[in-house]
């Protein structure tokens, strides 16, 4: 079957492992406005408008939907960029429009976006908010949730798990599963049966010399004949993504356009075109990455000829991080410059963009974040020809590039996507990185993002950033050095966030010993440390020794960082919440500490989030010297501005409901303090779990409210 393009049409054979969009505007009709949901629309940019050699794979991919069948998986293996992706999307487009099945489209290259694309499938089937919430705090099996909606659809499905080169990670949690209710087909670079038991497995190999000589003769039309582009097909090892990007470098030529016979000689004369031949030797291993190597190698010298070579200086940044959406926010900064103009920005990324080397992706939660993604092949092969005088100055450009795209001081709000997606670039330039200086620096912002994410209540991400950063940094910095410490210890406060309290106590307990070794016992990062460990053993009935250790922290802080520093103030305002009514008494009468949050806000400011925390310890300690009033009226304030702010399901807003509870239980209203409870329980029970310590005594409370068995603080007098 031969397909041919007219007018402004273009014909594609695959788009495979890369994703090539190419955009098109006529007359000012309004772009489409994105859908809420992503997992109904495959994400592959612009699909082949004719899929080549495809045939017999498609059908017997159809025969299986049509025939009603579900509890079947199919894995498509290959090399990249041989046309898997592809073929799913054309199976997709068949199964939704032809049989009648709700398509779901999830990208599982890295264990973040399959996770997050699970959940959004979770949500397409019915999951409600709370659960959501649950599986991504990591507070009930992510995987089980998902499957529960997908084994009770009411509709059958197609889910298709694309680019999942990593079987580990569907392997980690269960992710892959089978269902009467659907049909689940995987796209992988990963071929040997032991990682897809039970699957029916299919191999994607290359295209036939007259297939692939029809899909670049397609794309160029007029730079050469069909027999010629049979020669270039059979030097390209008749890839489809290397087809594909010869295509578009021919046909996309203003300037100085080529004929299909100079780019053959071009082929023959660069010094590096026997990579080209050396992979078309094992095509039938999926894992030669610098098969096409060269083809775009020689796109990139096309950029320097015809007067755009800030092009080739962009792509070799983003080759220093990892083949997943890029927030445009990164490129948009002044710290570019020192690889190329920011003011030529703009031009390098169109340039990209237009011979399809990366493509503008929306990415997010909800699609509302403008990203830049390009693929892995292709910053492999970019990495790989990147001069080594280069990637020092490219290595630490990217590191002030992600610095600058995080908060200085971490602060706490609302869930924050963008931290998420920068995420895997950090600890991909963390990974090629070796000189020490800048795994230093990197390391710590590794550190800072996960202290983003953990302000934000993504204790999950947070652990899983600062671990994997502390393991990376291990390698080149040892053990023992202060940042590499630094990661471990907020690996340890995540993992108290999770509940993990005896891991986190082991965490902190043997990176303080180091840190106080090394560092000695008032250095910042051993009092950072030191409170971390004192909020693990108060959590575990260790009062006393928390307690020493809240004390020596605050005070070490006050001679460290000054004493209307926000750790400092932070340290003091724990005091008010850990000490009882007699020990609060002594200790306002010796350093004032009731008046601790009008210290607050007149150096930090009413609204500051360490101003708002005094106030909540400050109705605590209230409360519990009897103040009942004062106390209610106080944590009312606090619990609507952390609403606000937050959100109902935020810790910090649950824990002052819950002691708004108390108080209004103390006035006599216990009607209302149930109401509250009631309601604390159901959102900590959904985001925490039935069995995190927080949440028992929230249930606890409530259940002493209800039968009558609770007392308020005797008033002291």
């Amino acid at each position: 079957m031969e397909g041919r393009a007219q007018d402004d049409g273009r014909v594609y054979q695959s788009s495979g492992d890369q994703h090539i969009s190419e955009h098109h505007h006529y007359g000012d009709a309004p772009a489409a406005p994105a859908g809420p949901d992503s997992v109904r629309r495959p994400a592959v940019g612009r699909p082949p408008v004719v899929l080549r050699d495809r045939t017999d794979v498609l059908e017997r991919l159809h025969r299986t939907v049509a025939a009603g069948r579900g509890g079947e998986i199919y894995v498509l293996h290959g090399m990249g960029g041989c046309g898997k992706t592809a073929v799913a999307h054309a199976f997709f487009q068949t199964a939704t429009t032809e049989c009648g099945r709700v398509g779901l489209w999830v990208n599982a290259a890295d264990r973040a976006s399959l996770r997050s694309g699970m959940l959004a499938v979770a949500a397409d089937r019915g999951a409600g908010d709370g659960e959501l919430l649950a599986a991504r705090n990591g507070y009930r099996p992510a995987a089980d949730l998902v499957w529960q909606y997908l084994d009770s659809s009411s509709e059958p499905w197609l889910l298709v798990l694309d680019n999942a080169d990593d079987p580990a990670i569907l392997g980690d949690g269960s992710w892959l599963r089978t269902s009467p209710r659907g049909t689940v087909l995987v796209t992988t670079r990963r071929a040997a049966p032991r990682w897809w038991p039970g699957a029916e497995l299919q191999h994607m190999g290359v295209l036939p010399r007259e297939d692939a000589a029809r899909v670049l003769h397609d794309l160029a039309p007029h730079t050469g004949t069909l027999a010629q582009a049979a020669e270039i097909a059979d030097r390209l090892g008749r890839l489809p993504l290397a087809l594909t990007l010869a295509g578009g470098f021919l046909s996309h030529q203003v300037l100085d356009p080529w004929t299909m016979d100079e780019y053959g000689r071009h082929l023959e004369e660069d010094h590096h075109v026997h990579l080209i031949d050396r992979g078309a030797d094992v095509l039938s291993d999926p894992g030669p990455r610098h098969l096409v190597g060269r083809t775009w190698q020689l796109t990139l010298d096309a950029f320097a000829e015809h007067g755009l070579p800030e092009a080739v200086d962009l792509l070799r940044l983003i080759a220093r991080l990892a083949p997943e959406p890029l927030p445009l926010s990164f490129l948009n900064d002044d710290g570019i410059s020192a690889v190329l103009p920011r003011a030529r920005a703009e031009s390098a990324l169109r340039g990209l963009l237009d011979h399809s080397l990366t493509e503008l992706v929306d990415a997010g939660d909800d699609g509302s974040l403008r990203c830049v993604r390009s693929h892995g092949v292709l910053l492999d092969s970019v990495r790989a020809a990147t001069p080594a005088s280069q990637t020092a100055l490219l290595d630490t450009t990217a590191g002030r590039l992600l610095d600058a795209a995080l908060p200085d001081v971490p602060d706490a709000g609302p869930y924050d996507p963008r931290l998420r997606l920068l995420a895997p670039h950090v600890l991909a330039l963390l990974r090629r990185t070796t000189d020490a200086a800048t795994v230093a620096q990197v390391v710590g912002i590794a550190t800072r993002l996960a202290s983003a994410m953990h302000r934000t209540g993504d204790y999950p991400s947070a652990w899983e950033t600062a671990g994997r950063a502390t393991d990376l940094a291990t390698r080149i910095l040892g053990d023992e050095h202060r940042a590499v410490l630094a990661a471990r210890s907020r690996t340890g406060r995540a993992l108290f966030r999770l509940g993990r309290y005896p891991e986190a106590e082991e965490t902190l307990r043997r990176t303080l010993a180091v840190q106080r070794l090394r560092s000695g016992p008032d250095d910042p990062d051993s009092l950072d440390t030191a409170h971390g460990l004192q909020l693990v053993l108060e959590n575990t009935g260790r009062h006393e020794e928390s307690l020493a250790l809240l004390y020596a922290t605050a005070a070490g802080r006050k001679a460290a960082l000054g004493p209307w520093h926000p750790l400092t103030l932070r340290s003091r305002s724990s005091l008010l919440a850990s000490l009882g009514a007699a020990e609060l008494a002594a200790e306002d009468e010796r350093t004032q500490l009731l008046s601790l949050p009008q210290q607050c806000a007149e150096h930090l400011g009413a609204g500051h989030t360490v101003s708002l925390g005094a106030r909540h310890n400050h109705a605590w300690a209230s409360y519990q010297l009897g103040r009942f009033e004062t106390a209610d009226a106080e944590i009312r304030e606090v619990t609507e501005t952390y609403l606000q702010r937050f959100g109902p399901d935020y810790p910090i807003a649950l824990a002052a409901r819950q002691l708004q509870a108390r108080t209004r239980a103390a006035l006599g209203r216990t009607e209302e303090a149930v109401a509250l409870m009631t309601d604390v329980v159901t959102r900590r029970a959904r985001s925490l779990g039935q069995e995190h310590h927080f949440t028992a005594v929230s249930r606890d409370l409530l259940d002493a409210l209800r039968s009558g068995r609770w007392e308020p603080p005797r008033p002291q007098h």
